[in-house]
């Protein structure tokens, strides 16, 4: 009888145990704190990826402004190396040859209104001091009406008039002379 009361103890006692343990998880408190947690990091998670998105965009702005940049500066430099217009003796007219060449500096400006040039006007020794600055003149104010016919600001051009004093080769030969006579696009 012993054995029976312990075994209706027994199955009376292992429905509660039961129940007991099926009611021991988390409790609601717990459950939210859980939740909360969750939360946070995954805003914390999407506010890296956004910083590190920004990041990235703004990297790339800045390797294409570099690389603008650098294309300006290589313009340049192909320009610089192309910039003198020669004139035949006693003229400012510009020759057909030197069309493409004036063209290419056109486009440039056009292209970059910020950018601005001087024309410097230059002659040979023939004649007299003031008749050679008034060619000289002339030849730089024919190359600036040719790039504002272009397109180019006159805000972005001014001229200068050098005359014979600043000679490119020295000598009366017809080769010294004809490289003296020239005007020049110098960039600022």
């Amino acid at each position: 009888m012993q054995m029976n009361k312990v075994m209706k103890s027994f199955i009376i006692a292992l429905p509660v145990v039961t129940m007991m343990a099926c009611s021991s998880g988390p409790s609601e408190e717990e459950l939210a704190a859980e939740r909360n947690r969750v939360a946070q990091e995954q805003a914390e998670a999407e506010r890296q990826a956004l910083e590190a998105e920004q990041a990235r965009v703004k990297a790339e702005a800045a390797q294409r402004m570099q690389r603008q940049q650098e294309m300006v500066e290589e313009q340049m430099a192909a320009l610089k190396k192309e910039q003198t217009v020669y004139f035949d003796f006693d003229r400012a007219t510009i020759k057909g040859e030197f069309q493409t060449l004036l063209d290419k500096h056109a486009e440039f400006l056009v292209q970059h209104p910020d950018q601005q040039v001087v024309i410097e006007g230059h002659t040979d020794q023939r004649g007299t001091p003031e008749y050679n600055i008034a060619l000289g003149e002339r030849r730089a104010q024919a190359v600036e009406t040719y790039l504002m016919n272009a397109g180019v600001s006159s805000s972005q051009i001014s001229t200068v008039s050098y005359g014979e004093e600043k000679p490119a080769v020295m000598g009366s030969t017809e080769y010294a002379m004809a490289q003296n006579r020239r005007a020049i696009v110098v960039y600022q």
